[in-house]
């Protein structure tokens, strides 16, 4: 019996999905590359309509979907659920499941493993793992060896934060600058097909970028990366307050939520809802012969 996850036809029939030979051509053409996360159906089909390159299931989830303050709570068993749900939800772009902390950072075996399960049960066609340091470049050479896709990720990354100093930008000294580009250099020489650089100043990355061989997507990095990615509820508004300095948002999807929801409830409460259009008719006959059954069974 087939349990294969259930993906949809792309609206445009004439588009292919993405692959990682075509993230290579993109970037030696310079056509750049999109991505975005996504946590459920809903988005992942937002996603897919607007046509975007690559979907991360994060787990930024933690955040923006289970209302914790950091990324580090969210487990393995809640990606699973989302990236189900987002796999549900896509035919062309690549999906990419993060793996959350806590999940490879004890062995290979155990990055191994969880990898496997973000690829055979969720359908995720790669995984993304955090860091540049020796542990997170061995992880990332035993999962690609094992013959899944690795994205890598460098500069500020959320499970480690508090090592960093909190959320702030990296690489702003030339120390620092250089040892992101060490790690980032460590993580493709181990395999990994592409690499978020996250909050990292533009001129940095720029002197980076012909360094690496590998598409690299930036999160507050600049224009200088072959692609972008943005958090779905950052760039759409479905959020409190404005987000990080790299943030464009190009909705303001949480204002109309709160309005609607408002508008919802005072139109109960003045019983403006449901009115008449809202409402399922019966056959008068039929009403008829219930309020007579009624009537009965009262004077009884």
């Amino acid at each position: 019996m087939s349990s294969h996850p259930t993906v949809h036809a792309p609206a445009d029939p004439g588009r292919l999905p993405t692959t990682l030979p075509g993230l290579i051509e993109k970037k030696r053409l310079g056509d750049p590359i999109v991505m975005v996360t996504a946590y459920d159906y809903p988005s992942a089909r937002a996603a897919e309509a607007a046509g975007v390159d690559l979907v991360l299931v994060g787990d930024s989830a933690a955040t923006t979907m289970l209302g914790y303050n950091a990324t580090t709570p969210v487990d393995l068993d809640d990606m699973l659920v989302l990236a189900r749900a987002v796999r549900r939800g896509l035919s062309c772009p690549l999906m990419i499941g993060d793996l959350p902390f806590g999940s490879y950072e004890v062995s290979d075996e155990q990055a191994i493993t969880t990898a496997l399960r973000m690829v055979k049960e969720a359908g995720a066609e790669a995984v993304k793992l955090e860091g540049g340091n020796d542990a997170s470049v061995r992880r990332a050479r035993a999962i690609a060896g094992a013959g899944i896709p690795v994205m890598g990720h460098v500069g500020l990354t959320p499970q480690t934060s508090t090592a960093l100093g909190g959320w702030k930008a990296q690489g702003r000294t030339a120390a620092a600058a250089s040892r992101i580009g060490s790690e980032a250099l460590a993580l493709q020489d181990a395999g990994v097909f592409a690499i978020v650089f996250e909050a990292i100043p533009a001129a940095v990355t720029e002197e980076l970028m012909p360094l690496i061989d590998v598409p690299v997507i930036g999160i507050g990095a600049g224009a200088a990366t072959d692609g972008q990615v943005l958090v779905f509820h950052d760039l759409l508004g479905i959020r409190d307050g404005l987000g990080p300095r790299f943030v464009k948002r190009y909705a303001n999807i949480q204002q109309e939520m709160n309005d609607g929801v408002r508008a919802f409830a005072e139109d109960v409460r003045t019983r403006r809802y449901p009115g008449p259009e809202h409402c399922y008719s019966v056959d008068p006959g039929e009403l008829a012969e219930l309020q007579g059954q009624l009537a009965g069974r009262s004077a009884s």
